[in-house]
């Protein structure tokens, strides 16, 4: 995932990881900075980056972020065989390289391969381990090439939520970290809401929003769960209620016996 971050008065930028590049580097807390956009998708925040540091006037790069991260690792260079395609990276961390070089193409004895998504999603499912070295992987040439509708049929399409624990996992959020900071992490998402709110700013509220879904994505894997069960039980649960509205908020109905509970409470209390 890609981050396009903006330091008010300061400059804008792109990074794969906020807490290194921006709080560690170049010193910026979390509230003095904030995330214009968070994508997969290297060459819309690449373009993005120029245009926002051009109409913004800060300093403007001299090249693409896309170019920059391609050229700082000399992009992917794979082994090509009659059989097999080798990547320079263990399985692991292979998604994240084949992402950086979408658009790449290469030829094979079996045609030519092209990243895409589609393409990704195949390699991901079928990529084997190196034998001979774990730090590589590979997949086999003939069977990239049979026609990506057949063999996508059964490819795992992941939702974003799996995306999510995904991009958490490669970065050792499940490994390292724990639910008390990912609780902090959402009360300081929950502050940048209100403000948004306050400010009636749409793309902030909505950025503050997908953020703590993204923690709430983390916290409920972090005790067991995945955020899609606890989103089910909790629907199972309002799908139930009824109530009216009242002042803006929805009141649920409460049940007759609990309701006399409450005005006999109420009685004694005044008596």
């Amino acid at each position: 995932m890609y981050y396009l971050y903006h330091i008010p008065g300061k400059k804008i930028g792109v990074t794969r990881n906020l807490n290194k590049r921006v709080t560690e580097k170049q010193g910026y807390t979390p509230d003095e900075y904030e995330v214009l956009l968070t994508s997969d998708d290297i060459n819309l925040v690449s373009h993005l980056e120029i245009e926002l540091q051009k109409s913004l006037g800060y300093k403007v790069d001299r090249q693409l972020y896309k170019n920059l991260i391609n050229k700082n690792q000399n992009q992917m260079r794979i082994n090509v065989t009659e059989q097999t395609t080798t990547f320079p990276c263990p399985v692991r961390k292979l998604k994240g390289r084949l992402m950086d070089n979408i658009g790449m193409q290469w030829e094979t004895s079996h045609g030519t391969h092209k990243l895409d998504r589609e393409t990704i999603d195949w390699i991901m499912k079928h990529v084997n381990t190196s034998m001979y070295n774990t730090e590589r992987c590979y997949i086999y040439n003939k069977a990239l090439v049979k026609p990506i509708e057949d063999t996508l049929s059964t490819t795992f399409h992941p939702t974003r939520f799996d995306l999510i624990r995904e991009w958490a996992d490669e970065r050792g959020i499940y490994a390292e970290g724990n639910t008390h900071t990912q609780y902090v992490k959402l009360m300081e998402e929950a502050g940048e809401l209100a403000q948004s709110l306050l400010k009636q700013d749409d793309h902030e509220i909505w950025d503050a929003i997908g953020d703590m879904v993204v923690v709430l994505t983390n916290l409920a894997r972090m005790t067991g769960k995945d955020i899609e069960d606890c989103i089910d039980g909790a629907y199972d649960e309002i799908s139930k209620r009824k109530g009216s509205m009242v002042n803006g908020t929805f009141v649920k109905e409460k049940p007759k016996k609990e309701v006399h509970e409450l005005l006999r409470t109420f009685a004694k209390s005044v008596l």
